[in-house]
């Protein structure tokens, strides 16, 4: 909804593997892109990066090691993490402790992750308050 207040126009692409990604690209042209966390995003993480870099477009990924091989910025949950969690359910599991009385864990930590570089690459300036709220700048 705020999109259209914001004068943005939003279009989901859909991938499945490399060639679709390549094809959304070439048939697509936006001021920024946003990708979501899915496996076919986390492989091809190197085309995707390139690809919008090549394509000028700047990007927001979910994971911190998309910007640490060149994307732009990240904001999401740390993924190791959510595995340090996820093995301490199974060893109350392993205990004998029964998964339905165990409660579902949300992440409590996001994590701002920006690349200087790759912002200087696409012309952008990062506001110096972004810049103060995040976890790790990348220069």
């Amino acid at each position: 909804m705020a999109a259209p207040a914001l004068g943005l126009k939003l279009a989901a692409m859909p991938v499945r593997d490399a060639s679709n990604i390549e094809n959304a690209f070439n048939g697509f042209a936006s001021a920024g892109l946003i990708v979501f966390p899915a496996v076919v995003t986390g492989t091809h993480r190197q085309l995707i990066i390139d690809l919008a870099a090549r394509n000028r477009m700047p990007a927001v990924y979910p994971f911190r090691y998309f910007v640490a091989i060149g994307g732009l910025l990240s904001y999401g949950i740390d993924p190791l993490e959510s595995f340090r969690r996820a093995a301490l359910y199974v060893d109350r599991i392993l205990k004998g402790e029964k998964p339905a009385n165990l409660l579902v864990q949300q992440p409590t930590k996001f994590e701002l992750v920006i690349n200087l570089n790759t912002a200087k690459a696409l012309g952008l300036t990062v506001p110096p308050l972004l810049l103060a709220r995040a976890d790790e700048v990348i220069e």
